[in-house]
């Protein structure tokens, strides 16, 4: 388990890299950079040909300029927020208030729940244009770049809903108050609280090591004789 405190363990902590690089989401973020980059760096080197009526460059998508300039802001936004994510991730740890905590996990929630709709978007908005694109020679030297992005589109579908399911474990987690109480204070589950000592019940003589009353009582006060009989 992470932690309690919103997939945090105890503030301050120091940060193991080879258990952050093997943890999931780290995984899942630089799988999501490395799609982004396969999204809009076909479409910025081989997304715009040339016009069959003129020397000026049109999209590669049916012609389409929003077409493409929404798979490079799309791509380009996403290559951006992994790089973002990943540094909050590694600053994660150090964040002692709670509540900066709960805000850094929401804003990871709705970010990565925003960018899994829009890929789903951007790659049905791609292939449904790309389907419309007539056969010429610009379209077939630059098909290959096209379904490439179309593909790593729908790759990206799946990476950032998981992303997004990581984040909801995250902040689910962190709102489990009796989890977050047991991290706190460190205790485990199986550690008892020590209780009183047990002792023989008997008492011995060095039980006490002094009488109750220091002061001793004078049996015969001065100025007083026992009467004889």
């Amino acid at each position: 388990m992470e932690g309690a405190s919103f997939g945090a363990g105890r503030a301050g902590a120091a940060l193991d890299p080879v258990s952050f690089a093997r943890r999931p989401q780290t995984l899942l973020r630089v799988v999501s950079w490395v799609f982004s980059i396969a999204v809009f760096g076909p479409i910025v080197n081989e997304g715009y040909v040339n016009s069959d009526s003129g020397p000026e460059l049109r999209c590669v998508f049916n012609g389409n300029t929003g077409a493409c300039r929404f798979g490079v802001a799309l791509g380009l936004g996403a290559f951006l927020a992994c790089a973002a994510f990943l540094l909050l991730d590694v600053r994660f740890q150090q964040i002692s208030s709670v509540r900066d905590r709960r805000r850094a996990v929401l804003l990871d929630l709705g970010f990565s729940g925003l960018w899994s709709f829009l890929w789903f978007v951007g790659f049905c908005f791609l292939t449904n244009q790309w389907q419309r694109t007539a056969p010429g020679p610009g379209t077939k030297q630059a098909g290959d770049a096209a379904r490439a992005a179309i593909a790593f589109s729908f790759f990206s579908i799946f990476s950032w809903v998981a992303l997004t399911v990581k984040a909801l474990q995250r902040f689910r987690l962190g709102t489990d108050m009796s989890l977050f109480a047991t991290e706190q204070l460190g205790t485990g589950a199986g550690q008892a609280y020590p209780g009183y000592p047990v002792g023989s019940g008997v008492e011995g003589t060095e039980t006490y090591q002094s009488p109750p009353f220091t002061e001793t009582l004078d049996t015969s006060p001065k100025g007083y004789q026992v009467p004889a009989y």
